[in-house]
């Protein structure tokens, strides 16, 4: 080798030192970037079906949300520039819209063409190409600021709309409010950092001179004349009132100071994600995973300001007396691995939502647990009571902070004294009573009339929903029962929460739906039976989801369809089930149900436990493979990467547990079932200052299945871990292979 090939070859393996992080290493492909840097929000904005993700940018947890606003991720025109959304899917309280006066009728909101758009969680910019103006925007807690370029020389008008209240200018800043529904009112502060050289009403399309705008659409608009280039303003939220809302904004934003308070949003960021850390080769599972996990933090939203918080639940600012007020959760969904994950990596967050939970409880009319908690208050949306299982999961798994006594009987009121009607806030009455007596909420035959007054008439009542749902309630608050020496509640309850077994049909081994008089409904179509979204009987999912609804006694499910093999070929059987009819007919029938595998559908929060239940059934490889299609299939970082409502995590909750490999399949009692882990190293930063740490070697798309495994040095052959193991930091190590070890994991986890 010739002097010219040696410094060739020594400059190859320099570069190989040197750029590691792309080429010559690709396990470090990711190094320099952080967790925030992998999230996606554009990630699932254009829906299957119904709903899409929205690319909200926020702080974690934080009331003041935004994200642009316009029909979906293909709409071609802004409805100005947001100042707030309250609720997730919402519309922006107020909007700003910045324009150059072109003469002719204006609008309260400006619609734009743009351009160039770029969202982070902590920032967001574009460019509004007509106008000519680049917009550049960053979060804090509870306010924000805008900062706008300006490229023409024309006059400049700044908008300022509030669908339904008041706006005033002072001479400095502006202030007013939105009335969002139940006597409930967003506040805002604005301040710009130019003092504008009037200011005008618009009304009907014409500008009036004045500073006071009142009643519906609102608007404010402020003139800045043609020298001004570059426009900063900055804004505070409250639910308070104008006042908190400049308080707000003084303590967060000290200045104009746009790439400070984006650096602070990004440190917010990385120090929630990094709460669990992930490494591996694919660079496209980070961003799917950590892009998840951003999600969890879109809801609930802690609304206290300055030790403070209006509750719509009765109407009144209360101190919160050193414990932040959490709401906008929708527990329907939230309690089956949202709630879960909050109880594993942020323990005081969760114990302050639950608090927040039984407060809501005392200050509402009837002291019941709030089943659908908004800002605006409690809308008693979907069915069942699935607060309860959030108690009784944070409870099992040693968390306090709030008291169980009190959380026990507004969640047993809730249950017992409110109607089991979905969509419903009444009381109970004869539909209740009758399932008191019969164990099962009787459904209606075809052509009979609906006579019960609490029954929604969209939603009809449910009723093997509704009767699955309560058992598994009505377990929840058995043990709760026995947790406080309530032995004869807790006897009542638990027989109660058997029920599900009334409407068990032997030789289907379906859920299926009961008359009055205790006769299965006949005929019946275990797919199409049901109406729009198979309300009559199940809810927005058909029976082959519900088939698997007993959560809290899978053994007894297993043993009711005649043991572990016949229980396994009934899963197999939904997953190759074709849907038996043209995708057009199915999905006009149950627009829920997308995401499918057969009959399964991964679009739908009834349906994440689902594919973990071959671990119950003695054949965990089937788990494993079907998790990793399931992940592959319908989670990916593209626009259509989410297969359905995502509702503020409670989906994306089940993809970051799956990813890490293990999942609460029984919210209420603390274990978790494992699946297969994608990344070769997971660790989890627990609050206690322990790690409970995921080893899997050889895992790729391929290696997806498990050879062997040990928990702390130990062998471990039973797929299923604690949450004692996780809490008390440890790791687990598994060998990954591409083909199944069906002897591994055998022994079925305890129900």
């Amino acid at each position: 080798m010739n002097v010219q090939h040696i410094r060739f070859f020594s400059l190859i393996l320099l570069s190989c030192l040197l750029f590691s992080v792309t080429a010559c290493n690709p396990e470090d492909a990711g190094h320099g970037r952080q967790p925030v840097d992998y999230v996606n929000p554009y990630m699932g904005n254009i829906s299957h079906l119904l709903v899409p993700t929205y690319p909200t940018i926020h702080l974690p947890n934080s009331f003041l949300r935004v994200y642009p606003e316009r029909g979906d991720y293909t709409g071609d025109r802004l409805r100005g520039l947001p100042l707030i959304v309250t609720s997730h899917r919402g519309n922006s309280a107020f909007n700003l819209s910045p324009f150059h006066a072109e003469g002719g009728e204006l609008e309260p909101i400006v619609s734009y063409s743009y351009d160039n758009e770029e969202i982070k969680p902590y920032a967001y910019s574009v460019y509004l190409d007509e106008q000519q103006i680049a917009v550049s925007f960053a979060p804090s807690h509870q306010s924000a600021l805008y900062q706008l370029d300006f490229e023409q020389d024309k006059p400049l008008f700044l908008s300022i709309n509030s669908r339904n209240g008041t706006l005033k200018w002072d001479g400095r800043a502006l202030s007013g409010y939105q009335d969002i529904g139940n006597h409930t009112n967003v506040y805002i502060y604005l301040e710009p950092e130019v003092t504008p050289s009037h200011a005008a009403v618009l009304r009907d399309g014409k500008l009036e001179d004045g500073t006071v705008a009142e009643g519906t659409n609102a608007c404010l608009v402020l003139g800045f004349g043609t020298s001004t280039k570059q426009l900063r303003m900055k804004y505070g939220i409250s639910f308070i009132d104008t006042e908190q809302a400049r308080e707000n904004v003084l303590r967060e934003i000290k200045g104009y100071d746009l790439a400070a308070l984006q650096e602070a949003g990004r440190k917010a960021w990385n120090d929630a994600l990094g709460k669990i850390e992930v490494s591996g080769r694919n660079e496209e599972d980070k961003v799917v995973f950590y892009t998840s996990l951003y999600r969890t933090f879109e809801r609930p939203v802690k609304i206290s300001e300055d030790g403070r918080y209006f509750s719509a639940f009765d109407g009144q600012v209360h101190d919160d007396n050193g414990i932040p007020f959490y709401t906008d959760d929708w527990i329907w969904d939230a309690y089956r691995a949202h709630h879960p994950l909050n109880v594993l990596i942020d323990p005081k967050k969760e114990e302050h939502i639950l608090h927040s939970f039984v407060t809501m409880a005392e200050q509402m009319e009837h002291f019941w647990l709030p089943t659908f908690p908004e800002i605006n208050g409690d809308s008693r949306r979907m069915n069942s009571n699935h607060g309860v299982a959030t108690l009784l999961d944070a409870y099992v798994k040693g968390l306090g902070g709030f008291d169980l006594e009190k959380a026990y009987e507004a969640a047993k009121g809730a249950i017992t004294e409110k109607t089991l009607a979905p969509w419903s806030g009444a009381p109970a009455g004869e539909l209740d009573a009758f399932f008191k007596t019969h164990g099962y909420i009787p459904a209606l035959r075809e052509g009979e009339q609906e006579t019960i007054p609490e029954v929604n008439g969209f939603e009809r009542r449910q009723p093997v929903a509704v009767t699955l749902g309560t058992s598994y309630d009505t377990w929840c608050l058995a043990q709760l029962a026995k947790a406080l020496g309530k032995n004869e509640d807790h006897e009542f309850f638990l027989k109660q929460s058997f029920n599900y077994r009334n409407l068990f049909h032997p030789e289907t081994h379906f859920f299926h739906p009961k008359d009055v008089n205790g006769k299965f409904i006949e005929p019946f179509d275990y797919v199409f039976s049901g109406g729009l979204g198979a309300r009559e009987y199940y809810g927005e999912n058909n029976a082959w989801i519900y088939r698997w609804d007993v959560q809290h006694n899978i053994p007894d499910l297993i043993q009711l369809m005649g043991g572990n093999e016949v229980f396994v070929n009934n899963l197999d059987d939904m997953f190759n089930r074709p849907l038996g009819r043209s995708k057009f007919d199915f999905y006009a029938q149950l627009p829920d149900h997308t995401g499918n595998v057969g009959q399964f559908s991964m679009a739908n929060e009834p349906s994440l436990h689902i594919p973990y239940l071959y671990n119950y059934g003695g054949q965990p490889w089937k788990t494993q493979k079907r998790i990793r299609a399931l992940l592959k299939q319908w989670f990916r970082n593209d626009l259509m990467g989410v297969p359905g409502d995502e509702d503020g995590g409670g989906m994306s909750a089940f993809v970051v547990f799956s990813k890490l490999g293990f999942y609460p399949v029984t919210p209420g009692t603390p274990m978790y079932s494992i699946g297969s882990p994608v990344f070769e190293r997971a660790r989890v930063n627990l609050p206690n200052g322990k790690i409970f740490e995921v080893i899997a070697r050889n895992t790729s798309h391929a290696n997806k299945y498990i050879q062997s495994a040990k928990l702390n040095g130990k062998v471990l052959d039973v797929p299923w871990l604690s949450h004692e193991d996780l809490v008390n930091g440890g790791v687990l190590e598994l060998e990954m292979g591409e083909k199944a070890n069906k002897s591994w994991g055998v022994r079925a986890p305890k129900g």
